[in-house]
């Protein structure tokens, strides 16, 4: 079509081709143009592209900071919120707090006031009646207390053949076997070890000079297996087995004469006169004083040893020779219960009955014994005359009714009960040994004192045990009883620094 249209324009042929060539040139021409037109515009929409994909994603970027600290902003704000909300409860907690204290406080307060001004009220109207309740004493720590463990440690653990042997007090001969004894040797150590007794009495014939009657006390301590009372009649005046003998002591006048005088200080005196120089030598139990009252105008059994016939003024007189002894550490033994006063005969020779009732006893003999019981006398020895007001059948030694009922039930005398010496005739004419030594442990007696014959009266005892006659608790009683004694001298030692 268009190599017709300029053929009628008056082209040569070749003029025409010429012209389509230029033609066809000028369309490559302008078609390489219009494609890099193309490509400019494509490659301009393309720059244009990523510059909007640039700008939307910093837009989005920026959104998201935005976001991010928009969060972080009201995120702050709600703890803030959240902090302060917090605190203003806690502020009003607080105070809310202390005006509930402090109402509380108030009503308190209040109700004590209220309370104290009823109890001034109902103080005030009950005056004049009030009663005051008195405190109770405040007890001080006994002789139980301090001593009874270590009392209960001797004799828990013994033997009975040791139990039985610690109840009597025999002379050195009854148990050695010697005619004589002046020397604690092997023959007192065999003997001891065979029967533990609980004491030994000397007489005269036992004490030559003060070192032999020393060592010889000193030497039968170190043999005993357990303490041991040391015994003697130092009562002054004619029975005084000490001052009476070649040792050189100070000696003491018969308690006539002092009772005599009327002043109870010089009883004291001799007391603890006597009390020094047996402990000196080495005796630890003296028995003495006496604390019978004679009857006035009645030649007395006891001639010059007793203090008079005025129960008040023997009773000051005991109470102060038990005091002088026990002041010295050695233990004295009031003696012969119930009274042997009023008494013509001597219970050494036979029977011997006390003729009085027992509202004399009491209005007269008990006075002395009571008064050295007071004093802190350790023992009480009772004597064999019967006394037919209490007990008409037995000698006192042997009664139940006079060491249970009356020295310890009526007296209050809780120390060790000892007989007289079971060798008198007002026992032996009547009851064997072994009889005499059952019977006197079941009327209340602790310690035997020189049965005639002591080791029948000892089997006879330890049989009464085994067989159930008498109670092995029984036995435990008076050994607590003398272990007492003899724990308190050990004590008093320790204190000493002896």
């Amino acid at each position: 079509m268009g190599k017709l249209h300029k053929k009628k324009k008056g082209y040569s042929d070749e003029e025409l081709e010429e012209n389509e060539e230029i033609e066809i040139e000028v369309e490559e021409s302008d078609e390489e143009e219009d494609e890099g037109e193309e490509l400019e515009d494509d490659e301009d929409d393309e720059d244009e592209e990523e510059d909007e994909d640039e700008d939307e994603e910093e837009d989005e970027e920026d959104r998201r900071a935005y976001r991010r600290r928009r969060r972080i902003r009201n995120q702050i704000i709600s703890y803030l919120i959240i902090f302060l909300v917090t605190v203003g409860i806690a502020v009003g907690a607080v105070a809310v707090g202390r005006k509930v204290a402090s109402s509380v406080s108030r009503k308190r307060q209040a109700a004590e006031l209220e309370k104290e001004l009823e109890e001034a009220a109902k103080e005030e109207e009950n005056e004049e009646n009030m009663v005051i309740d008195t405190p109770e004493p405040v007890e001080e720590e006994s002789e139980e207390d301090i001593f009874g463990g270590m009392v209960l440690s001797y004799y828990s653990e013994m033997p009975i053949e040791d139990k039985v042997a610690g109840l009597f007090i025999v002379t050195p001969e009854s148990i050695t076997g010697v005619t004589t004894a002046t020397q604690a040797g092997d023959g007192t150590q065999e003997a001891l070890n065979r029967y533990a007794v609980g004491g030994m009495i000397y007489f005269g014939q036992n004490i030559l000079n003060k070192e032999q009657i020393t060592e010889m006390l000193t030497s039968t301590n170190s043999k005993s297996k357990y303490p041991i009372f040391l015994a003697v009649d130092e009562e002054g005046g004619d029975v005084s087995r000490v001052a009476n003998s070649s040792v050189e002591v100070t000696k003491v006048d018969d308690m006539a004469a002092i009772g005599a005088g009327g002043d109870a200080s010089q009883a004291f005196t001799a007391g603890e006169t006597i009390g020094s120089y047996l402990k000196e030598i080495g005796f630890n139990l003296d028995f003495a004083p006496v604390a019978d009252v004679t009857l006035e105008g009645t030649e007395s059994a006891l001639g010059n040893r007793a203090f008079g016939s005025d129960p008040q003024a023997v009773g000051e007189m005991v109470s102060n020779v038990v005091g002088g002894i026990e002041g010295t550490g050695v233990s004295a033994c009031l003696k012969h219960f119930p009274g042997l006063g009023s008494t013509t005969d001597d219970t050494h020779e036979g029977r011997v009955e006390i003729a009085k009732t027992i509202e004399e006893l009491r209005a007269a003999d008990f006075v002395p014994f009571s008064a050295g019981i007071e004093a802190g006398a350790d023992f009480v020895m009772v004597s064999h005359a019967t006394a037919t007001a209490i007990d008409d059948e037995l000698p006192s030694s042997l009664s139940s009714k006079v060491i249970t009922d009356t020295l310890r039930g009526e007296l209050g005398f809780e120390g060790v009960v000892i007989t007289d010496a079971l060798d008198m005739t007002a026992i032996t004419e009547y009851y064997t040994s072994e009889e005499a030594a059952v019977m006197a442990l079941q009327a209340g007696a602790d310690m035997l004192l020189m049965p005639e014959d002591f080791e029948a009266a000892y089997n006879a005892v330890l049989a009464a045990v085994q067989d159930g006659t008498i109670s092995e608790e029984r036995i435990n009683e008076s050994l607590d009883r003398i272990y007492r004694v003899k724990c308190a001298e050990k004590w008093e030692e320790s204190q000493a620094g002896l």
